[in-house]
């Protein structure tokens, strides 16, 4: 028995340990840690409400207009305004834009890099994974470099946020009722073509062909067949390495999925349902978002009186760093004491697309079926944001004035890239008096709870193997394995523990 703590995790947000005791090769319980506590939810209590737009931006830059849209609805829902449909479509593209980013971002940057280690050089497909995602390889001829289109595209991405939101990271135009910043003729017409651009490298590089033709496909058959009719494609790609290194067979986390519901219209009804998926059952349960609790006993933070466990509308921050028997900064979120995953793999359950069912049948929850559905929103989101572009009507309001108020509470939830997002809080005497945030990694790294469940990630942790096949891996602790789960995940620990 070999106990190994992991960490930090490079490439973005590295600030995550994984102890590991490891047993005959493989993982035999894990421990995730998010090692730094930040205290935001503690500095937002008693100031203005308004202030909460210019401050939870701040928690990440990554996704913080995913922050600030959570703030906003909860503050919209505390003053009762209805945001013009103009508003609610600015809002829905400046989202949709940074969730496709963030799922580029992770494609290229992050995940695919780990298959251009040494580790893997004696298989068929290493030197395509080096020329299209290796690090610091130059104008090398034979090198495709897709990393750097993907960089280069991105950047262009975000002149969508630029335009809708004043810029990118935290915007400040995003607000209860609705979008401070309405969009001209000639802007859409910028706006549109930046779009082109994006399904330009989409479907010249990452997909091979059509996006909706992707969104079409029902099956992992169908996929593979794509793959064939397109094996030029990073997508291809994909498939080829997932199926010679079992991503397949990695990492399975937990049967439950949770999804708030993403991409609202100007009614509320979310374009992607919002939902549980209970894959032992293979059944879609309505969300009781009063059975989410967050349980404090194996986090440094002071427990409840009473219990471990509350919901997040009477949660409490109170740091002790050095509590008995705690691990981590961060809670454990659970749903009706279960622990769940939550993020694109859920959203495409919940939603039922025929492909990610079919993945998930095929292979439950792994590795491939979380990259999967990464991608395939890629697919889905821009088209979308086609027509939420042509749906604008110029002229129009963008903003809904309204009257804060003195006394009242609200509950904002969001489908950031990563999953579940939700703000809840309470206003005083005209002031915040409360705030709890429960992000998307608080979700899948979180640490046991009072019944010693573990988390997402530290359930799908076990069983990994530490010296796998690969007979030249340098050191016995560093496992491809262990780095192809966690980032299946997409880790962002600052929003973890905010």
């Amino acid at each position: 028995m070999t106990r190994l703590i992991l960490g930090p995790f490079n490439r973005v947000e590295g600030d995550l340990e994984v102890q590991l005791t490891v047993h005959d090769g493989r993982v035999a319980q894990a421990q995730v840690n998010a090692p730094m506590y930040r205290g935001f939810e503690r500095m937002l209590v008693g100031r203005a409400p308004l202030d909460a737009l210019t401050i939870v931006p701040r928690i990440c830059g990554i996704c913080s207009v995913s922050q600030t849209v959570a703030a906003a609805l909860a503050l919209r829902q505390a003053c009762n305004v209805q945001p013009p449909a103009n508003g609610v479509l600015a809002t829905n593209l400046m989202l949709g834009c940074e969730n496709l980013a963030d799922h580029l971002t992770h494609f290229y940057l992050f995940f695919m890099p780990d298959f251009t280690r040494q580790v893997y050089r004696r298989r068929t497909w290493f030197t395509r994974a080096q020329q299209r995602f290796g690090a610091l390889l130059g104008n090398t001829p034979g090198n495709a470099l897709h990393n750097r289109a993907a960089v280069a595209a991105r950047a262009r991405w975000f002149e969508l946020v630029g335009t809708l939101g004043g810029k990118w990271p935290h915007t400040g135009a995003i607000l209860p009722g609705g979008s401070s910043r309405a969009l001209e003729a000639s802007e859409r017409v910028r706006l549109l073509q930046r779009v082109r651009e994006m399904r330009a490298f989409l479907e010249g590089t990452l997909f091979g062909g059509p996006l909706e033709q992707v969104t079409a496909l029902t099956d992992l058959a169908a996929l593979q067949r794509w793959c064939a009719q397109h094996p030029d494609s990073d997508l291809a790609l994909l498939l080829e390495l997932a199926e010679d290194t079992a991503l397949g067979k990695l990492g399975a986390g937990p049967d439950l999925y949770m999804s708030y519901g993403a991409y609202p219209d100007a009614r509320g009804t979310p374009t992607w349902v919002q939902g549980v998926w209970d894959a032992s059952t293979q059944k879609r349960l309505a969300l009781v978002t009063q059975d989410i609790t967050e349980d404090s006993h194996h986090a440094w933070y002071r427990d409840a009186v009473g219990s471990a466990a509350r919901h997040p509308m009477n949660g409490a921050t109170e740091p002790d760093a050095d509590k008995p028997g705690a691990y981590s900064w961060n809670k454990a979120p659970r749903l009706a004491g279960r622990v769940l995953q939550t993020g694109a793999l859920a959203r495409q359950l919940i939603d039922g697309h025929a492909l990610i069912h079919d993945a998930v049948a095929h292979h439950a929850g792994t590795v491939l079926p979380r990259v999967l559905a990464r991608l395939l929103e890629i697919a889905r989101i821009l088209p979308q944001m086609e027509q939420w572009l042509h749906a604008i009507e110029l002229h129009a309001p963008f903003y809904q004035a309204h009257e804060l108020p003195t006394q009242a509470q609200g509950v904002g939830l969001v489908e950031a890239a990563r999953g579940a997002l939700g703000h809840w809080l309470r206003i005083e005497n005209g002031r915040l008096s409360h705030y709890q945030i429960i992000a998307p990694t608080s979700w899948n790294f979180s640490p046991r709870d009072a019944q010693g469940q573990p988390g997402a990630l530290e359930a799908a942790l076990v069983g990994a193997p530490m010296d796998p096949t690969l007979a030249d891996t340098p050191a016995a602790n560093d496992s491809v394995a262990v780095q192809h789960i966690v980032r299946s995940f997409d880790p962002c620990m600052v929003c973890t523990v905010h």
